[in-house]
């Protein structure tokens, strides 16, 4: 019973990051126009509109559609894919890891579910703080990196075979 409630912790952790991502998104395209800058708080903080045909930091946009296809939309679906498979067919898993690599997936697939239906993702916050400044990101971001954060951490306070 109880491995089976991880699993729905995994599934729900999985839609609510893409729900979120997919909710802000749609918010900012019908809200935003592309290109605008919104100040939220001062010059730190700020909304746009911006669609990104490639990855990370627009990585990739200039790749021809072939590549594009298989770098950005089938290679992740792969192995977001195999990374779900396994951490819900795993039986002795770490759950706080379990937990991560569902904000990893979740975040993952709100940003392909943008590439396959709209040929590019939607970003829109822009964070400047001091000598910090960040791309311009999306929730599907937030979410990746806080479950790579997560993972970091875990992995640094155990040797890597504890934590897989």
């Amino acid at each position: 019973m109880k491995k089976h409630l991880t699993k729905i912790l995994i599934l729900f952790l999985i839609l609510g990051n893409i729900s979120c991502d997919q909710v802000s998104k749609k918010i900012v395209r019908s809200n935003v126009k592309q290109g605008e800058y919104i100040k939220l708080i001062n010059d730190n903080f700020i909304l746009t509109n911006v669609e990104n045909t490639g990855a990370a930091l627009g990585f990739g946009q200039n790749f021809n559609p072939l590549a594009k296809t298989i770098l950005l939309k089938m290679l992740p679906l792969l192995v977001l894919f195999l990374l779900a498979f396994r951490i819900l067919t795993k039986k002795h898993m770490n759950k706080f890891l379990a937990i991560a690599f569902a904000f990893v997936i979740g975040g993952g697939i709100g940003n392909l579910i943008d590439r396959i239906v709209y040929g590019s993702v939607t970003d829109f916050f822009h964070l400047r703080i001091g000598f910090f400044k960040t791309g311009i990101f999306n929730m599907a971001d937030v979410s990746v990196t806080i479950g790579i954060l997560m993972v970091l951490v875990l992995a640094w306070g155990k040797k890597s075979t504890e934590i897989a």
